[in-house]
C-alpha cells in the first residue's frame, strides 16, 4: 500500500498517487501547530516538552523557543507576525519583529481563559480561536487547573479595539478551525472524541455574518478514526484534515476523496514552499511533508 489512497477519482488531481510522504524531523513527544516561513523553514511545537521546533531544509532541526509556555496552534497576521496559542500561558500571543512575545488576549469577562488551542487570522486583521481545556487538564501539556469560564468557546478578537466577543458556546471540544477561500465560511473542528468514547468527532461549518457572527452552523463532516484535529484548505476549497490515520481530503461539499497515510497520529498540517504545494505534517514525534498539486491558501 503506497502513501496516497484514492478514493475519488477527484482525489488524483490533488495529490499523485505514487507522491511520496517524507519524514523531516524526529524527536518530540507530541507535534503540533505547524508554519511555513519565506526562507523554506517550518516552526511548530511539542507541547509536552514546553518548546517550539524549527526545521530548515540545509540546516535540519533545532530549538527555536524554550520555554514555550507549552504553545499549541500558531498562524502568521497579515503583516507577517507569528500569533501563537499558549497553554500555559492560558493565552494568545504575538511575537513582534524584534522576537518580543506580547501577550494579545489572555481573560474574557475577567476570567482566565482555558488553554487556547488553534488560531486564524481573517483578512480584516482579527483573530479567531479555540479554547478547549487541553492545558489545564494535567501538567502533561500545560498547567492543571480549574476552569474559570466553566465552559469551551470559540472566540473572535480585534487587537485594534481589544473586543473580545464569543462567536459559538455549543462545542465540547472546539479545536482545529479555518476559513473558506471567500471568507463567508467557518470551519471548526471537535474533538470531543479524545475525551469520551461517544465524543463528537466531526468539523462543522458555519456562515460568517457581517464578517463577525457565525449562524447557521452543521456538521460538515465526521473524521474518523480518531477525530479531526487541525486542518487547512487549499485553494478551490478542499480541507485537507489531520486524523488518526493520517491526512483526509475533503471536497468543499463534505465528499472525502482519499487520504495521505502516516505512520503516527496527525495533529496538524500547514501548505508551505512558494507555490504553497507541499503539505507540511506534524504527527506525534515527527515532522512530515508531501508535495501535492494543489495549492495552499497564503496566510492561513
Amino acid at each position: 500500500m503506497g502513501d496516497v489512497i484514492v478514493e475519488d477519482p477527484r482525489m488524483a488531481a490533488l495529490v499523485a498517487p505514487d507522491a511520496k510522504l517524507e519524514k523531516l524531523w524526529t524527536g518530540a513527544i507530541w507535534s503540533e501547530g505547524p508554519v511555513w516561513w519565506e526562507d523554506g523553514s517550518v516552526t511548530w511545537s511539542d507541547i509536552p516538552n514546553n518548546r517550539m521546533l524549527r526545521w530548515h531544509p540545509e540546516e535540519g532541526g533545532s530549538v527555536f523557543r524554550q520555554p514555550s509556555r507549552h504553545t499549541n496552534g500558531h498562524t502568521r497576521d497579515r503583516e507577517g507576525r507569528l500569533v501563537s496559542c499558549e497553554h500555559s500561558g492560558r493565552a494568545v500571543s504575538r511575537t513582534e519583529a524584534d522576537g518580543a512575545v506580547v501577550t494579545l488576549v489572555d481573560r474574557y469577562d475577567g476570567k482566565r481563559l482555558n488553554s487556547p488551542n488553534d488560531v486564524v487570522v481573517k483578512s480584516d486583521g482579527t483573530i479567531w480561536f479555540t479554547d478547549p481545556p487541553y492545558g489545564i487538564l494535567s501538567d502533561h501539556e500545560g498547567v492543571k487547573a480549574d476552569s474559570e469560564i466553566g465552559a469551551c468557546y470559540v472566540y473572535r478578537f480585534d487587537p485594534e479595539t481589544g473586543e473580545l466577543t464569543v462567536v459559538a458556546d455549543d462545542f465540547d471540544r472546539p479545536n482545529g478551525l479555518a476559513f473558506s477561500v471567500d471568507e463567508s465560511l467557518l470551519y471548526i473542528s471537535d474533538t470531543g472524541r479524545s475525551d469520551a468514547p461517544d465524543g463528537p468527532p466531526h468539523i462543522r461549518v458555519f456562515e460568517v455574518a457581517d464578517g463577525r457572527h457565525l449562524r447557521n452552523g452543521r456538521i460538515f463532516a465526521e473524521v474518523l478514526p480518531g477525530a479531526p484535529d487541525g486542518f487547512r484548505l487549499d485553494v478551490h476549497g478542499h480541507i485537507f484534515t489531520s486524523a488518526h490515520d493520517g491526512i483526509q481530503v475533503y471536497t468543499p461539499e463534505g465528499e472525502r476523496l482519499g487520504r495521505i497515510l502516516v505512520p503516527e497520529i496527525v495533529a496538524n498540517c500547514t501548505f508551505g514552499g512558494p507555490q504553497r504545494n507541499r503539505l507540511f505534517i506534524t504527527a506525534s514525534t515527527s515532522l512530515y511533508a508531501i508535495d501535492v498539486l494543489t495549492s495552499g491558501l497564503p496566510g492561513r
